[in-house]
């Protein structure tokens, strides 16, 4: 019980004294630092901090793609493949992919997958792109 009344009280005085930066800042001694004066340069993050923001940035990404009007409809294996794109492009560069998505809204499955390879994407991220689109076209894991 002493060891939490520490920790809540630190984290307390800690977060009062260091402010909440949610975007990347250089402290005084030139350091990357983020959050709560955390030196991400130094610290990084630990392996349960990266699935706690992985964890996060998906929820987002979910959030953004239930805006399109086709992202309901689509089985779990393709809402899946939605969701990795748009997590690796970005949400504004993902909605240029218009032939594609107008092909889910059409529910046709195959022209989808064919948009997704006829495009620069397709060419920088290789095996991913190649496994995503087969994925769309069957609608199953592979």
């Amino acid at each position: 019980m002493e060891e939490q009344n520490v920790i809540h009280r630190a984290t307390e005085l800690v977060a009062e004294h260091e402010g909440l930066a949610l975007k990347p800042y250089l402290c005084p001694e030139g350091k990357l630092t983020i959050g709560y004066g955390r030196n991400i340069e130094d610290n990084g993050v630990s392996a349960k901090e990266a699935a706690i923001l992985l964890s996060s940035d998906i929820e987002s990404t979910l959030e953004q793609l239930g805006c399109l009007a086709c992202f309901r409809s689509l089985n779990l294996a393709r809402k899946v493949v939605l969701v990795d794109m748009c997590f690796n492009l970005g949400y504004p560069r993902f909605t240029l992919f218009k032939r594609m998505i107008a092909a889910l809204n059409q529910q046709n499955y195959e022209l989808a997958a064919l948009e997704m390879m006829d495009s620069k994407w397709a060419q920088q991220v290789g095996k991913r792109a190649q496994r995503l689109s087969k994925i769309m076209k069957t609608g199953q894991f592979c």
